[in-house]
């Protein structure tokens, strides 16, 4: 049977109200995500540190937010079971909009900490929750397409954020995000619930987020789909953000900023995503897709960190292209949300992606060590290639869900 409005052009029953909303969402989700990475050094600096500093200081930073989100994913996913998939946009924007501004006036690592910590919690709940709206509000067969925009399109917060924070003072590009943010959530007001959860909702389910604890598959299913995307945040978290210390070691002939590099590593990310969304609607696949782009991502990984005395564009050519081999974050997200039922498919879709965020910290923490052992590089290669080897074999047991019906409920 054909649904409302099939009779309309493809590009406009794709680009509907809820798409472009989520990708605006996902776009200012990403600009303050990647923020702190580019504005790591003067930001620190501003506090006194400097030199080895810089790295020891970033990380803690970075692993705080990253422990925020792990929060956040929580309280978003079940919030977003219990209350609707709209009341989360809301209340995670309104969270990390207030964040981002009061971490312009921060004086001391502490006030800096916190501040980072409390924007992880409200941005833990926006990819999630556009996410599961694009879901449940687009056909089966369409709804690859919008996830594809919403992510492609919000990749490019990263690039936005680069250029901000190359022409102002780090303070600024913070109060950026925060009016960003602010200016999103009026937009957010006449947004439409989705309908299959408004029948989740008068069935009266209550904490039905326990479902996904009640069966040994389902569980073991959840923490596949969270395994096949760390790989994704080794690149940004360590291999990117990281990159003036890396290419060092590496001989890159000039001085690497982790602003340019973060700009055409998101390029890269927005343009395989775009192209790795496509083929899988081509294809007619998710799980296909998301195997090559594993297998490329690995390779890559290794030409980037073996490449020698090497030129300043160069460089960062590699980081495009590394970006580009990790862009199977909309697929990888769309996977884990057609896995499961409507009355659970928010917690998943949004404590999913979170989960990997976080993964950052123990990743960080590998790398620290083994970097100590070794050296930057060998250590980062390493702790990648464990990375890789547990998404490729995390990814083999999952079923693809191209097409699938959505319309259903966890019942055991």
């Amino acid at each position: 049977m054909k649904t409302p409005g099939h009779h309309r052009p493809l590009t406009s029953r794709i680009l509907n109200a809820t798409v472009i909303v989520a990708a605006l969402g996902y776009f200012v989700d990403i600009y303050d995500l990647i923020l702190f990475g580019i504005v790591r050094g003067p930001s620190l600096r501003a506090l006194g540190y400097d030199g080895q500093e810089l790295v020891d200081k970033g990380l803690f930073l970075l692993n705080m937010q990253m422990a925020g989100m792990l929060l956040g994913g929580l309280l978003w996913g079940i919030l977003g079971d219990m209350k609707g998939r709209i009341s989360v946009l809301y209340g995670s924007i309104f969270l990390y909009s207030i964040a981002n501004i009061l971490n312009a006036m921060v004086v001391s690592i502490d006030q800096y900490a916190l501040l980072r910590f409390l924007a992880g919690v409200g941005l833990a709940g926006e990819l999630g929750a556009g996410i599961t709206l694009v879901n449940e509000t687009m056909t089966k067969e369409q709804r690859g397409y919008g996830t594809m925009v919403v992510v492609t399109f919000g990749a490019l917060g990263a690039v936005v954020a680069a250029m901000i924070a190359d022409n102002f003072q780090w303070q600024t590009s913070y109060y950026v995000g925060g009016a960003l943010g602010l200016a999103l959530l009026l937009l957010r007001i006449g947004t439409y619930e989705s309908g299959m959860f408004r029948k989740v909702q008068e069935k009266g389910t209550g904490l039905s987020f326990l479902k996904l604890f009640a069966s040994r598959d389902r569980l073991y299913k959840y923490f596949l789909c969270i395994l096949i995307g760390i790989p994704i945040w080794f690149v940004i978290g360590i291999l990117v953000i990281l990159s003036p210390e890396l290419s060092k070691v590496i001989g890159v002939r000039g001085e690497v900023q982790a602003g340019i590099t973060i700009l055409w590593c998101y390029i890269g990310l927005s343009a395989g995503d775009f192209a790795s969304g496509m083929i899988s609607q081509l294809i007619k696949s998710r799980k296909k897709v998301v195997l090559y782009y594993i297998i490329g991502c690995t390779g890559v990984i290794l030409l980037y960190l073996y490449s020698r005395d090497v030129s300043l564009w160069y460089f960062y050519f590699l980081s495009f292209v590394l970006g580009f081999s990790a862009g199977y974050w909309a697929l990888f997200v769309t996977m884990a949300s057609e896995q499961f039922g409507t009355n659970i498919r928010s917690t998943v879709t949004t404590t999913v992606p979170n989960f990997v965020r976080g993964s950052v910290i123990p990743v960080t923490i590998s790398y620290q060590y083994l970097a100590g052992k070794f050296n930057n590089v060998d250590g980062a290669a390493v702790v990648g290639m464990i990375c890789m080897l547990i998404a490729f074999l995390s990814l083999l047991p999952l079923k693809d869900t191209y097409g699938k019906d959505l319309d259903y409920m966890e019942t055991i």
